[in-house]
């Protein structure tokens, strides 16, 4: 007698049984917002990734793992790596020898692509660190100028703003630390020449300065926001093209690298409110 026609109670040959994979779970605003940062780095090639703040260093590191394998990365001192260790583990490979002599040189020529934040920026992506209030006599000092000055004239620099509100997208900054388009443009050639601010990416959306006077643009929202949340948001006038798109999707290979690879304590959540 076959298993198939086989008396019930009577032996027969085991089936397997395979386990379905677990549902995703849906990409949450923070993980957006990593994909969002990632995309930064797509296609640029073999040049120096600097991510400031905890998701564009979950972003750096996807954009290595998956469409930007040439990207370079450091231990934050004065190493290349060459694997992609979570964020906030210690990396086990060196691919080379940085130090800051060096990295100033790297800076100078172009070759690197800057994550930074900023407490203000304005229309033009002006951005300020250093105070609140009049610079003279300011009501808060902040981190200083920094290094913001020769990131934004020397190679790409773009923004990442975890709250985005009024009070970080400003008419006018208080003191300029990264230099905007409109600064530039008034200092001339050897400002220019290697001055680019390809994206800002916030909590609500993406933006970039693709506009004729090139002042900020809407480019992307995050699913579940809307355009005048956005403009509710920004205290200047933003340009909103007549039909935004959301923020692409992470794919489940992405979701699963963010989760399981690069960031499994899901520090990315303490940076962003759901």
């Amino acid at each position: 007698m076959s298993a198939a026609s086989a008396a019930p109670g009577s032996p027969s040959t085991p089936t397997s049984s395979v386990t379905p994979p677990a549902p995703i779970a849906p990409a949450t605003r923070a993980e957006y917002a990593v994909l969002a940062c990632a995309e930064v780095w797509r296609g640029a090639g073999e040049v120096l990734a600097s991510p400031m703040g905890t998701v564009p260093s979950i972003g750096a590191r996807l954009a290595r793992l998956t469409f930007s394998p040439e990207l370079l990365l450091t231990n934050g001192e004065a190493l290349l790596i060459g694997d992609t260790p979570a964020v906030g583990a210690r990396s086990e490979a060196t691919e080379g020898w940085l130090p800051y002599r060096q990295h100033l040189a790297l800076v100078a020529t172009g070759r690197r692509h800057v994550m930074m934040g900023a407490s203000q920026i304005d229309r033009f992506g002006n951005q300020n660190i250093s105070c609140i209030g009049d610079w003279s006599r300011p009501a808060r000092q902040l981190l200083g100028v920094r290094g913001a000055p020769a990131n934004t004239v020397n190679n790409p620099t773009s923004y990442w703003i975890p709250r985005h509100s009024p009070r970080t997208f400003v008419e006018r900054v208080d003191m300029v630390c990264g230099v905007g388009y409109d600064r530039a443009a008034a200092a001339g050639p050897s400002a220019t020449r290697f001055h680019r601010l390809p994206d800002v990416v916030s909590d609500l959306g993406v933006f970039d300065f693709a506009t004729p006077d090139r002042t900020m643009r809407l480019r992307s929202l995050h699913p579940g926001v809307t355009v005048e949340q956005v403009r509710q948001a920004t205290g200047f006038e933003l340009v909103v093209p007549a039909r935004v798109p959301f923020t692409r999707e992470p794919t489940a290979a992405e979701l699963r690298l963010i989760r399981e690879v690069i960031d499994p304590r899901g520090l990315r959540d303490r940076e962003v409110r759901t």
